[in-house]
């Protein structure tokens, strides 16, 4: 079961990482296209905190399953990164860095979140745990 549940989880961060990705990088093509679209709340603060309050449990709980058997420090040293990033980009990165700043280091955030757990799920097919 919990096996299953690893690699469901780890498909599903993927999966959220790779959409947060698209959303900060086709909002502003989208709105510099079809600017009507501006009154959707596409580009608010508010998706991004949601985005990284779905991703933070379910990497956690997928990542430590994952490094719970194979042990590999990489996966949870590129986990903790990439978590750390897109939890300080969705608070507190608007203010530090600026709008463009804070979309790239959430672009950031999430291309290490999803290499963490490529390489999680990659360790744990290898070695039979899921």
């Amino acid at each position: 079961m919990f096996n299953q549940t690893q690699s469901v989880l780890d498909r599903f961060a993927i999966a959220v990482s790779a959409l947060c990705a698209l959303h900060c990088i086709a909002t502003p093509l989208l709105l510099a296209l079809l600017p009507s679209i501006s009154v959707l709340p596409l580009s608010d603060h508010i998706y991004h905190e949601v985005m990284v309050w779905l991703v933070l449990p379910t990497s956690s709980i997928a990542i430590l399953l994952g490094c719970k058997r194979h042990k590999d420090s990489k996966v949870l040293l590129l986990a903790v990164v990439g978590l750390l990033t897109l939890a300080l980009s969705a608070t507190i990165g608007h203010d530090v860095l600026g709008e463009v700043g804070e979309k790239v280091a959430t672009l950031v955030g999430a291309f290490v979140v999803a290499l963490a757990h490529l390489r999680n799920f990659k360790l744990c097919r290898q070695q039979d745990c899921c």
